[in-house]
């Protein structure tokens, strides 16, 4: 059966993050979220499972109070499965099971990477390479003989881990990104380029190389972390760049969309439109509370979900169990008209 019309809750804890959002016929209606920071050092999977565990009934009142709904009239609870940090995704998938049973609604599981890519619609994008950039994923996809393709990736570590342990090693806390998008800026105004190993091989990048050769110029204490973040952004940015003009002429697809925490990044969406510029490729951006990780994205898809007539039965809740390292191209795509 295919329904028209659906109110779904979406809820988000792959990682730092825990967040509730609600999707009505299609449109967002609300996206709470509460983070776990630190102000030195990185991401304590159990710390932040138990920032996330304090803080779920809060965020979930919160979202149903800007969505202005009440429990009863959600019709379904969308939650992320995987891939994330096993502790994180334990407390979504159990909130979500809470809820289902509560209600006795259905349970949607959605992949994490995916979500990320399909709320993309929200700027009008049809049919895109996504380059999907946060913390522990970077990778260069898009739909291609139903299923959602990874065409790059990282081969080591994803960018935004790779620059939260710039930033530990640097002295700095918990997420480390924006503030080195800050330290980034003031070097740029230098213009004091410091060479740093570039690894791209295919459509896939390599930065374990880039981050070792970072922390010994840290440690000498020769070069200033305003130079030092300028030279990391333009060369590690500009590897992703070329590896999704490269996708994009694989593909032949002419949009280009950006996802993950990391797109958050300005001088990243200014290097990515001036390769699309060049190529004549239209380049989409969501706002950046749908970049960053948020229950509105895990609702969104899983209103597709639903609307395809997918979905689990609350007695079969018990069946469900978290996927920390759910693969992108692992997912059946059911949802998909050309699939059903």
């Amino acid at each position: 059966m295919v329904i028209q019309m659906a109110i779904v809750l979406g809820i988000e804890s792959t990682a730092h993050t825990f967040g509730v959002g609600v999707v009505k016929d299609g449109k967002i209606i609300s996206n709470i979220k509460d983070s776990y920071t630190t102000k030195k050092g990185g991401i304590i999977p159990l710390e932040s499972a138990k920032h996330h565990e304090i803080i779920k009934k809060e965020v979930y009142s919160k979202a149903l109070k800007e969505a202005k709904i009440k429990e009863k009239e959600i019709d379904a609870v969308a939650f992320s499965q995987g891939p994330g940090l096993s502790p994180c995704l334990l407390v979504g998938i159990r909130f979500a099971k809470e809820i289902s049973k509560n209600l006795n609604i259905p349970l949607i599981p959605v992949n994490h990477c995916i979500a990320h890519l399909e709320v993309g619609k929200i700027t009008g994008t049809k049919d895109p390479v996504m380059l999907y950039v946060s913390g522990a994923n970077t990778q260069i996809i898009a739909y291609a003989s139903q299923k959602f393709r990874v065409f790059g990736e990282t081969l080591d570590v994803g960018v935004g881990n790779f620059i939260d342990n710039f930033a530990r090693y640097s002295g700095i806390g918990f997420p480390g990104g924006p503030i080195v998008e800050k330290l980034a800026k003031e070097g740029s105004k230098r213009k004091n380029f410091i060479e740093l190993p570039y690894t791209v091989k295919g459509m896939d990048i390599a930065l374990s190389g880039i981050l070792t050769n970072l922390r010994q110029k840290i440690e000498t204490g020769k070069y200033s972390l305003e130079d030092l973040a300028y030279s990391m952004q333009e060369t590690v940015f500009a590897m992703l760049v070329e590896t999704a003009e490269r996708a994009l002429a694989h593909t032949e697809k002419n949009e280009l969309l950006l996802g993950g925490g990391v797109s958050c990044n300005l001088r990243l969406q200014e290097m990515c439109k001036i390769m699309c510029k060049e190529r004549g490729t239209k380049f989409f951006c969501p706002e950046k509370q749908f970049l960053m990780d948020q229950g509105a994205m895990i609702a969104f898809l899983g209103e597709i979900i639903l609307k395809s007539g997918i979905k689990i039965k609350p007695e079969l809740a018990d069946t469900l169990d978290i996927m920390p390292r759910q693969r992108t191209d692992e997912v059946e795509v059911k949802w998909k008209k050309e699939c059903l």
